[in-house]
């Protein structure tokens, strides 16, 4: 799925829970945009657009504990993290890929691998480029609580790649447990939020986790598809404004330094 797909995607799938205060009415002069409440900002990790995306991704999804140290630093309130499924369900962890591509080892999908089993699990591999190279993949749990300990919302996509084992018989109630229990196990003590760009798997959310999907919308803000090395935030601005205009509760960004900066003193 391209960046630009997905932030159509978002625009209709992700649905966050966001405070009950109101937000004020868009009016069309500078003087009331600064009444516009902030949104919530949550920081996205680029994936490159175009043909063969996986030949340049750098692997910047904050999935790990350095990537929200960065986030945190940035001004994020909130994080999205992407969260697939190994083989036959049996553990949920936190990585953008369909394949270990970007991660050492030979090249497989991550539903054909064991967590720890077997030769080339995929907790014994580490990242091979970009800004974290060498951390490895974190498992739901972990993650979660990395999130916790920085203050930060935890919003959770759970990637269309699990839809296969998740609608299995003989794996379903298993698979459901490793992404359920996690969520269930600590959203007492922190917030977090779930959405599926797949529609079965969204409608199956809603019955597993109601509390976890009523609000706003999270809007996707930019409008600059990402690329390798990144385009310059500035193409953003037009964009950014015209979301900003409408008083969403929440947006989301693969450039949360550069947004959080722009949108000093242009909401309360």
């Amino acid at each position: 799925m391209t960046m630009m797909t997905r932030a159509m995607s978002l625009a209709t799938a992700v649905a966050v829970t966001l405070p009950a205060a109101g937000l004020p009415a868009h009016a069309g002069t500078s003087a009331t945009r600064a009444a516009v409440a902030c949104p919530q900002v949550f920081g996205h990790g680029g994936y490159p657009t175009g043909a063969n995306p996986w030949d340049r991704d750098k692997i910047r999804q904050p999935n790990n504990p350095r990537g929200l140290n960065d986030q945190k630093s940035w001004g994020a309130d909130g994080v999205e993290g992407d969260v697939q499924l190994t083989r036959q369900g049996t553990k949920a962890v936190m990585w953008h890929n369909t394949s270990t591509n970007g991660l050492t080892g030979t090249k497989q999908n991550i539903t054909d691998l064991w967590w720890a089993a077997g030769t080339g699990n995929l907790q014994s591999r580490t990242i091979t480029r970009g800004p974290y190279t060498g951390e490895r993949v974190y498992t739901l749990r972990e993650w979660l609580d990395q999130v916790r300990s920085r203050g930060l919302v935890a919003l959770l996509e759970i990637k269309p790649e699990t839809k296969p084992i998740l609608s299995n018989a003989t794996y379903a109630a298993a698979a459901w447990k490793e992404i359920s229990d996690p969520i269930k196990e600590r959203q007492g003590a922190q917030r977090i939020l779930v959405y599926s760009t797949d529609t079965w798997i969204q409608a199956e959310l809603a019955k597993r986790h109601p509390t976890l999907l009523k609000g706003g919308a999270a809007r996707w803000t930019d409008s600059v598809g990402w690329e390798e090395p990144p385009p310059s935030w500035t193409g953003n601005t037009a964009r950014w404004q015209s979301v900003l205009d409408a008083a969403p509760a929440s947006v989301m960004t693969n450039y949360t330094k550069e947004y959080r900066a722009w949108l000093k003193g242009k909401c309360a």
